[in-house]
């Protein structure tokens, strides 16, 4: 008996990590805010559209069991960083194991596509993209219902991450996604921090709280800026800016994210260039992108990277770009991109590519959402229902 247990410990376990390997790009339904499609949204709430109360409601669920989420900082985890100063954010590789042939494990070995299990001794690669979650969450919440209660939870988190000097992140990420035995951090560890683009549209639906104060927005804009400036001027930032896969784009996304939050509409005008010049050059004349197809989890890839250009899109609409409808000069664009992912997005057609593990069908969903309105994509919003089954009505995409 107690051998079957530990067998199913170990089953289980192979489940948890073979589901992470997945890299979910965050919550099925986190969505980059088209701040437009909310205000519409909020003012059909007002007046109780019926199609649109499933998904406040599971909003408001959700925000509501958020109220018991305590804050998390860089100083939970157990093990100090390299540099000896537990606010240094840190993670390790997720996809490099201890070397068997080596008595030390040292250096660690590179396994695409699997997760060490390592990687959960590491909290603050859980609590990052977790705090930014439920800020976002929170931040909808209260520009949905009004309620004070959702903003200053969320305030409250972004203090203790980011603002007290007792528990706040240093705005660097020089110990990011770390091999042991090889290099300290490296330049994709950069990519851990893509959600901050989530809670920087959540703090945009704070501004009318009286739980978010003009000290708090001053606070948390000086923590980016010098985290920016960290991101233009280290080697990591820099290698991680000239990477030529779904890394350079995730970048570009974050750093015009930021670059928006802290009024450098010049810089966001710069980023949105590289970019498009980024679509161009990965982007080949089926609509496909080889170095994504490479992966052993190509399908995963490939909408990764599309969530990012995607994301960088809606962001530029901010400067006046209309980066959606951007033919490059050698004829690529999002949506011939989208026209030659959309058959295996929505099951009509089996991925092609290598795919070692099962692919998330709702990771697609920012995607096909978004072409419904900005490609016309009639069929989209169908086929996510269709995909989503009995919990589509509430799903959080209906009100994004």
């Amino acid at each position: 008996m107690r051998n079957r247990l530990f067998l199913l410990i170990i089953v289980l376990c192979a489940w948890r990590y073979s589901a992470l390997a997945q890299g979910r790009l965050s919550k099925s339904d986190l969505v980059k805010i088209d701040f437009a499609i909310l205000a519409k949204n909020k003012q059909k709430i007002q007046a109780g559209d019926a199609a649109l109360a499933p998904a406040y409601k599971q909003l408001v669920g959700d925000a509501n069991a958020l109220l018991d989420y305590r804050p998390v900082s860089v100083m939970q985890k157990k093990d100090l960083p390299p540099s000896g100063d537990r606010h240094d954010y840190m993670s390790i590789a997720p996809y490099w194991w201890p070397d068997p042939a080596k008595k030390n494990g040292l250096p660690y070995i590179r396994k695409d596509g699997e997760v060490n299990p390592e990687v959960n001794n590491y909290t603050d690669k859980e609590n990052l993209p977790r705090l930014c979650e439920n800020v976002y969450t929170l931040a909808l919440a209260y520009y949905f219902s009004g309620q004070e209660k959702y903003a200053v939870h969320a305030a409250r988190l972004v203090q203790v991450w980011f603002l007290d000097t007792a528990t706040r992140m240093n705005p660097n990420l020089s110990y990011g996604q770390a091999v042991k035995g090889v290099i300290e951090g490296r330049a994709e560890g950069l990519i851990d921090t893509r959600h901050f683009i989530f809670l920087l549209d959540g703090i945009a639906l704070l501004q009318r709280s009286t739980g978010w104060s003009p000290q708090k927005q001053e606070g948390l804009k000086n923590w980016f800026s010098a985290f920016l400036a960290w991101m233009q001027t280290s080697k990591i930032g820099t290698d991680e800016m000239n990477a030529k896969n779904n890394h350079g784009v995730w970048y570009d996304a974050q750093e015009l994210s930021i670059a928006l939050f802290v009024d450098s509409t010049d810089l966001a005008k710069k980023i949105i260039g590289r970019t498009a010049a980024r679509l161009d050059a990965q982007m080949d004349s089926n609509g496909m992108f080889p170095l994504e197809m490479e992966r052993t989890t190509s399908l995963h890839y490939t909408v990764f990277l599309l969530n990012a250009f995607y994301i960088a899109a809606g962001l530029a609409e901010k400067t006046g770009t209309d980066f959606w409808n951007m033919e490059t000069p050698s004829g690529k664009s999002l949506q011939k991109a989208f026209v030659t992912i959309r058959p295996f997005i929505t099951q009509q057609e089996i991925w092609k590519g290598k795919q070692i593990n099962p692919f998330n069908f709702e990771d697609a969903f920012p995607l096909l959402l978004r072409s419904a309105g900005r490609f016309g994509c009639t069929e989209c919003i169908g086929s996510i229902e269709r995909m989503a089954g009995e919990k589509y009505r509430r799903l959080l995409i209906n009100l994004l």
